[in-house]
């Protein structure tokens, strides 16, 4: 079988028509629609004219603290990740830009490569001064790190996006493969130094790096500072990593870190996963009535982006917003922003410890894992667990009064959310997706445990 076969393509192979399929598949995904319904049912219209800006120390750039990435953007009914629904994309872009967003996040590897195209459409229509485009340099596999590739992805980009030059450009993911990736991808082909140049001539106007992985790595392109001139750099910040980022995750590293050698630096931070992909937008129940008590009006995401936008080096926030709901929520809280508070800081600190008691699989739902070789919807099983696992809803033993109702609502949810066929059972143990994970999950080994753990419900009689 193709290791690059897409979802569509896998289900086309087990005889499974797309539209019928597509139904089950997207259950998690219909979920949240009806969950973002209940959660904004009383949501007001977001102001214009208030939006929260902050300023590029070097450019002078006036950005938008809340930044739109464009990484989960939605799908056309039937279709598969790649098939976005560019009228909802470009309905979604007007909206924001009419009320101040100003940044919009893509890279060639997102939305199984259409990404950069569909936010290129959906901003063509708007003055070219008007907004701020940062894509990345996402040339992930070996077999991308040639000079001759990289520069094609690099041109590439602005093909797809049509533009002339790119306001905001990275080194994806640093960190990921350590210290013989960033020399493969970045260093010994001469590729940093090139687009040193593309910054020199205009067509980069800041040149800065993501990180996720190798600590080593992020210290070293900082130490680098002197001779790069690093313009921005992207970190995964929110009140969960602040402190408890390497206890989620012995290989992630507390955002407090690295927050403050940006700061340390005068270097602005991008901040990427200030909901941890969903996780601190869907806290356990006991949790998120703790902070609607503190904030009735509030949505229990908006602690999370108030939280994020509110340290002075933090240049924008990013958010990808797939349904207007959490566009209109994410604007609510921008426009301007409150700071937290001391005292608020606090709560929210008190709230990362018990969340940390709830040991979930550390997922963001990027989907670079994507698409398995085997067909495992790997993000969608991992969701499901979580989502689970908070909601306190997960059959744990027969001991629970209600353990065979919480075995058959689990079962059900999981053929729900995912197709037989793409459940953790038909993991291989192969190990392509390990690589490519910014949380360092060992992905084999989490489906491994949650296939175990099936069967056996399955056995409960």
């Amino acid at each position: 079988m193709s290791k690059n076969i897409s979802r569509r393509g896998f289900l086309k192979l087990l005889g499974v028509s797309t539209v019928s399929a597509t139904a089950v598949l997207t259950g998690c995904k219909d979920n949240k629609v009806e969950e973002a319904k209940e959660e904004y049912k009383n949501q007001v219209e977001p102001p214009k004219g208030k939006m929260s800006y902050r300023t590029n120390p070097k450019t002078r750039d006036k950005v938008s603290l809340i930044g739109y990435g464009m990484m989960r953007l939605p799908t056309t009914i039937g279709g598969d990740e790649g098939d976005i629904d560019q009228e909802q994309v470009n309905r979604l872009v007007d909206y924001a830009i009419a009320h101040g967003v100003n940044y919009f996040d893509t890279s060639p590897v997102y939305c199984q490569g259409m990404s950069e195209r569909s936010t290129g459409i959906a901003l063509k229509k708007h003055p070219r001064n008007t907004y701020y485009v940062a894509t990345k340099l996402s040339n992930f596999g070996e077999d991308k790190w040639s000079r001759e590739e990289s520069v094609k992805m690099y041109h590439n980009s602005m093909k797809e996006l049509q533009i002339d030059y790119i306001d905001y450009y990275l080194l994806h993911g640093i960190g990921m493969g350590g210290m013989y990736s960033l020399h493969g991808r970045y260093l010994d082909n001469g590729i940093l130094d090139f687009l040193l140049e593309e910054r020199k001539a205009g067509r980069i106007r800041n040149l800065g790096f993501s990180y996720h992985g190798e600590i080593e790595v992020f210290d070293y392109l900082l130490s680098m500072h002197d001779k790069y001139q690093w313009d921005f750099v992207q970190i995964e910040l929110n009140y969960l990593d602040w402190n408890y980022a390497d206890e989620i995750n012995e290989r992630n590293t507390d955002a407090v870190y690295l927050y403050g050698e940006l700061e340390k630096r005068n270097i602005p931070a991008v901040i990427m996963e200030p909901l941890l992909g969903g996780r601190l937008a869907n806290v356990p129940q006991y949790i998120a009535k703790e902070m609607k008590q503190r904030a009735t009006e509030k949505s229990v995401a908006s602690w999370a982006f108030r939280y994020a936008g509110s340290p002075q080096g933090v240049l924008t926030v990013l958010s990808g917003m797939t349904y207007m709901e959490h566009l209109k929520d994410n604007l609510l809280t921008y426009s301007p922003l409150v700071p937290v508070t001391e005292e608020e800081q606090k709560f929210l600190y008190d709230i990362a410890g018990k969340i940390v008691g709830v040991q979930t699989i550390p997922c963001n739902d990027c989907k670079y894992c994507m698409p398995c070789p085997f067909g495992v919807d790997i993000p969608a099983i991992f969701v499901h667990y979580n989502k689970c696992k908070n909601a306190g809803t997960l059959p744990v033993n027969k001991e629970q009064a209600d353990y065979f109702t919480l075995r058959r609502n689990f079962l059900i949810g999981l053929d729900r959310s995912v197709p037989r066929l793409r459940q953790a059972s038909h993991c291989i143990g192969c190990g392509a997706c390990e690589p490519k994970c910014p949380q360092n999950i060992k992905i084999p080994r989490e489906l491994q445990k949650i296939d175990v753990w099936v069967e056996q419900l399955k056995q409960v009689k």
